[in-house]
C-alpha cells in the first residue's frame, strides 16, 4: 500500500456500509436540513476520520459491526464543525466549492450544524455504551473549548508555539484521539492496545493540522480548494507564522504584527515571502514529521496486520498532502 485508494481498496466493503448510514441517518422531515447536509457531506471531503474508526477497530481485530455507525457519529461531528467554522471565519470556499454558509446563509448553516450533533448523540445512544458516550461528549466539549481559544487568539501577535500545540490538540487532534478511543472500545482492547491507539490518534491528529496550517503558505487556491493565506486573512496565529516572527528582522516582525492584527492586508503576497524564505516551511514540516513519527511508533504495541500497516502509512500521507 502507498496511497489511499489502497486504503479504500482494503476498507471497501466497511467504506460502502458506512457510507450507507451516512445516508440513512442524514434523512430528516425537513427538506433544508437533508438539502444543506447532502451539500457539504458530498462536497468532496476525503472522510479521514470515520476511515480512521473503522481502520482502528479493524487493527484491534474488531469483528462486529458497529465500527460503521461509529464512524458516522464522528463523521457528523466533524460536519458539524465545519460548518459552524465556516460562518465564524465567513469561509467562501472549502474543498473548492463554495462554503454551504456561502450558499443557503449563515442561520440555516449554524442550524444544520446543530442538527447534526444533536443526530450524532442519538446514535451514540443506539450504541448502548456508556463508555463511548463520555469519550464522544467529552470530545465535543473540548472541539468546541479549542475553537472557542482559537477566537480569542485571533488577532494577537504573541502566541507561542505551546498557545498553538494547545489549540490544535483541542480543535483537531481531540477528534482524532476519540475516533482511535471508541474503536478500541468496541474492538474490548486491553490497556496497553487501547493506551497505543489512544497515541496514534493524537499524534496524527497534530501532523494532519500542522501540514494543513503549512499549506496556506505553500499551496495554491486550486489545489488547496480555499484561497491562499486565508489564516492569516483570518488573523490566525499558525506555526509558520509564529516560527517567522522569531526569526526575521524588526522591520518583518512589524509588517506581519500589523498583518495580524488587521487581518486581511495589502502586503499579504510579501508576508507569504517572507514566511516561505526565513525557513519556517522547513521547520513546521519537521515538526508535522515528528508528530507522524510519533504516531507510527505508538502503533508498536498492535498485532502486525494490513489495517496496521494502512495506519502507519496514514502517518505519511497526513504530512504530504497538497490539500
Amino acid at each position: 500500500m502507498q496511497t489511499l485508494s489502497d486504503i479504500r481498496t482494503l476498507m471497501a466493503d466497511d467504506i460502502k456500509h458506512n457510507n450507507q448510514c451516512i445516508i440513512t441517518s442524514l434523512s430528516s422531515d425537513v427538506a433544508l436540513i437533508n438539502q444543506i447536509s447532502q451539500y457539504i457531506i458530498q462536497s468532496g471531503g476525503k472522510r479521514l476520520r470515520p476511515l480512521l474508526v473503522m481502520l482502528c477497530a479493524r487493527a484491534l481485530s474488531y469483528k462486529g459491526e458497529s465500527h460503521h455507525k461509529a464512524a458516522a457519529i464522528i463523521e457528523f461531528i466533524h460536519t458539524a464543525t465545519l460548518l459552524h467554522d465556516d460562518v465564524v471565519d465567513e469561509s467562501a470556499l472549502r474543498r473548492g466549492e463554495k462554503t454551504a454558509n456561502n450558499v443557503f446563509g449563515n442561520a440555516a448553516s449554524v442550524l444544520t450544524g446543530d442538527f447534526l450533533y444533536s443526530r450524532a448523540f442519538q446514535m451514540m445512544v443506539e450504541l448502548e455504551q456508556m463508555s463511548i458516550m463520555k469519550v464522544l461528549a467529552d470530545a465535543t466539549n473540548k472541539i468546541a473549548e479549542g475553537e472557542v481559544l482559537q477566537l480569542l487568539n485571533c488577532n494577537n501577535p504573541e502566541i507561542n508555539e505551546q498557545d498553538y500545540m494547545n489549540v490544535i490538540y483541542c480543535k483537531t487532534a481531540k477528534l482524532f484521539e476519540a475516533a482511535c478511543d471508541i474503536s478500541a472500545i468496541l474492538a474490548k482492547a486491553n490497556n496497553t492496545e487501547a493506551h497505543a491507539i489512544h497515541q496514534y490518534g493524537i499524534h496524527l491528529g497534530n501532523a494532519f493540522q500542522i501540514a494543513d496550517d503549512v499549506l496556506d503558505y505553500t499551496s495554491d487556491s486550486q489545489t488547496m480548494g480555499k484561497n491562499m493565506g486565508d489564516d492569516l486573512a483570518e488573523g490566525k496565529v499558525t506555526l509558520p507564522l509564529i516560527y517567522t516572527l522569531n526569526h526575521t528582522d524588526k522591520e518583518n516582525q512589524r509588517l506581519i504584527h500589523d498583518a495580524i492584527k488587521q487581518g486581511h492586508h495589502p502586503k499579504m503576497d510579501t508576508i507569504i515571502e517572507i514566511v516561505q524564505s526565513c525557513g519556517a516551511i522547513d521547520y513546521a514540516l519537521d515538526q508535522a514529521h515528528l508528530e507522524a513519527k510519533s504516531a507510527a511508533q505508538a502503533l508498536d504495541a498492535i498485532s502486525h496486520s494490513a489495517y496496521k500497516d494502512a495506519l502507519i502509512l496514514l502517518t505519511k500521507l497526513a504530512v504530504k498532502r497538497t490539500h
